[in-house]
C-alpha cells in the first residue's frame, strides 16, 4: 500500500481499467488513502498475465486486486485476504460478479496459505516482515510453486548495497534480496517507489 495511492489513481491521466477506477472510487468513499500506486498496479497487471493462480495479502478496497484481475488470463483464479471487515466487504462486493474466479476473504494475512501454492503472490498487507520482531515474513517455499513470483511493494529505491532505511541496513529488504529460495531483484517504479520481485528457485 502507499499513503497516497488512492489519490494518485483518481488524479492521474484517466487511463485506468474500469474495474481499477471503481475500486479507487470505493477506496475514496471509505476514506482509505493507502491503495497501491498506479505505477505498481501496471506492473501487477503485466505479471498477472503469466499466472494461473494469484494471491494477495492486504486487499484494502481492491485497487491492487483490480489491477491483477485486469491482467490475468482466462481460467486463472485470484484470492485476496483483508483483515478489516468493512474494507473486505466492500471489495468482495466489487468483485462478486467475477466469482468464483476472484475471491476476497476477511481474514488475517496468514489465511492466504490455505489457497496456495501460487504462481504469483503479492504481499501488500502482511507477510512482508517489515514491522520488526513478531512480524514473521511469509515462507516462499510454502506459498509459491517453483518458478512462481513474489512481489513486495512500498520500498524507496536503495541506490546501493546494502540497502539502507532510516540510516541503518534495511533488514526487511535484505531478507528478500538474500533469501536462499528466491532470485530477487529490486525494480524501481518512480523516484520514490521501488518493489522487490523474486522468483522461487526450482530446487528450493
Amino acid at each position: 500500500m502507499s499513503l497516497d495511492g488512492t489519490r494518485a489513481h483518481l488524479t492521474g491521466p484517466g487511463d485506468l481499467p474500469p474495474l481499477v477506477e471503481r475500486a479507487a472510487r470505493t477506496a475514496r468513499h471509505l476514506d482509505f488513502p493507502s491503495s497501491c500506486r498506479p505505477e505498481h498496479g501496471r506492473l501487477l497487471r503485466a505479471l498477472a498475465a503469466g499466472a494461473r493462480r494469484i494471491g494477495e495479502t492486504g486487499t484494502g478496497c481492491g485497487v491492487g486486486l483490480a489491477w491483477l484481475v485486469s491482467g490475468m488470463p482466462a481460467g486463472a483464479r485470484a484470492v485476496s485476504v483483508e483483515r478489516d471487515p468493512a474494507r473486505a466487504a466492500a471489495a468482495a462486493a466489487l468483485f462478486a460478479h467475477l466469482a468464483p474466479a476472484v475471491t476476497v476473504e476477511c481474514a488475517d494475512w496468514t489465511a492466504i496459505a490455505g489457497h496456495g501454492p501460487f504462481d504469483l503472490l503479492v504481499l501488500d498487507g502482511g507477510g512482508q516482515g517489515k514491522a520488526g520482531p513478531g512480524d514473521a515474513p511469509a515462507d516462499p517455499v510454502e506459498l509459491l510453486r517453483p518458478g512462481g513470483l513474489l512481489v513486495i511493494d512500498d520500498f524507496t529505491p536503495s541506490g546501493g548495497r546494502p540497502p539502507v532505511h532510516a540510516g541503518r541496513p534495511d533488514e526487511a529488504r535484505l531478507h528478500w534480496l538474500d533469501h536462499p529460495a528466491l532470485r530477487t531483484a529490486e525494480v524501481p517504479l518512480a523516484p520514490d517507489l521501488a518493489v522487490l520481485v523474486g522468483t522461487r528457485r526450482a530446487a528450493a
